[in-house]
C-alpha cells in the first residue's frame, strides 16, 4: 500500500500542531504540506500531488465548506471544527470523516483506518483505472502505459497498441496514477518502467522520445535515486 498524502489547513497553530503529530503517528500517511492560509493550500494543490486534506471549517479569510467548493472533489476531506453544528454542511462533498476539537489521539485512529479504507490503496487498486474515450468506458492496465500526453483540454493516454483521447487533466491522471508514473513536462507523464535510456533533455520510450522540462529535472532524478 502507498501512503496517503495529507495536507491540513487550520488557521489555529496549535491545532496543525496537535494533527502534524497525529498525521506522524500513522504509518500510512505522508504528511506534505500544512498551513494557516486556506489559500495557499489551494495553490499547493494546483501544482503538487495530494490525497486528503484535514481541513478546519471555520477559517477567517476562507470557510472549509467554500474551500471544498473552489477546489472540488479532487481530493477527499477530513473536517475538523470546534462547532458540531457545521458537521453536516461538508456531506455533498468528498468528505470522509468529522472530528470535534478537541480531537484526540484514539478519535484520530479511528479516523485513519477508516481513510484507509476508503483509499484501498492495494496492489489490485494500482494496477488499473477505466477512462471514457470515444463514447465508451475502457479498462487500461498501468503497465501498458507508454505516457501521457496533455492536449488542451484533454489528454491523450497511450500504450504499444491503443491511444485513448480522454476529457481529463494532467493533474487529474497524476492523482490517479501509481508510483511508476512521473511528470517530466508540463505536457508529459511518462511510465518509468518503460523508459529505456534518460538524457540531458529527453526520456527515451520504445519507439519515441519525450523531452524534459527544466522545472522536472530534478525531481525525476530524485525519483530515479
Amino acid at each position: 500500500m502507498r501512503k496517503i498524502k495529507c495536507i491540513i489547513v487550520d488557521d489555529e497553530p496549535l491545532a496543525i500542531s496537535l494533527l502534524e503529530s497525529y498525521v506522524q503517528k500513522i504509518p500510512f500517511f505522508d504528511l506534505v504540506f500544512s498551513t494557516e492560509n486556506p489559500i495557499l493550500a489551494l495553490e499547493f494543490m494546483q501544482n503538487n500531488e495530494a490525497d486528503l486534506v484535514f481541513l478546519d471549517i471555520q477559517m477567517p479569510e476562507l470557510t472549509g465548506i467554500n474551500f471544498m467548493k473552489i477546489n472540488g472533489d479532487k481530493q477527499k476531506y477530513v473536517l475538523t471544527t470546534a462547532y458540531s453544528e457545521y458537521a453536516m454542511d461538508g456531506y455533498e462533498h468528498n468528505v470522509i470523516d468529522y472530528l470535534l476539537k478537541p480531537i484526540s489521539f484514539d478519535r484520530f485512529q479511528k479516523s485513519a483506518l477508516k481513510i484507509k479504507e476508503r483509499f484501498s490503496f492495494n496492489d489490485e487498486a494500482d494496477s488499473h483505472f477505466f477512462v471514457k474515450s470515444s463514447g465508451q468506458q475502457h479498462r487500461i492496465n498501468f503497465n501498458d502505459i507508454l505516457y501521457i500526453e496533455s492536449i488542451k483540454d484533454y489528454v491523450n493516454i497511450r500504450t504499444a497498441d491503443e491511444e485513448y483521447i480522454v476529457l481529463d487533466t494532467l493533474k487529474s491522471m497524476e492523482n490517479q496514477l501509481s508510483e511508476r508514473f512521473i511528470r517530466i513536462h508540463k505536457s508529459f507523464i511518462v511510465n518509468l518502467d518503460k523508459v529505456k535510456s534518460i538524457g540531458a533533455k529527453k526520456v527515451v520510450l520504445p519507439e519515441l522520445e519525450i523531452p524534459i522540462g527544466d522545472s522536472y529535472r530534478a525531481n525525476l532524478l530524485e525519483k530515479l535515486k
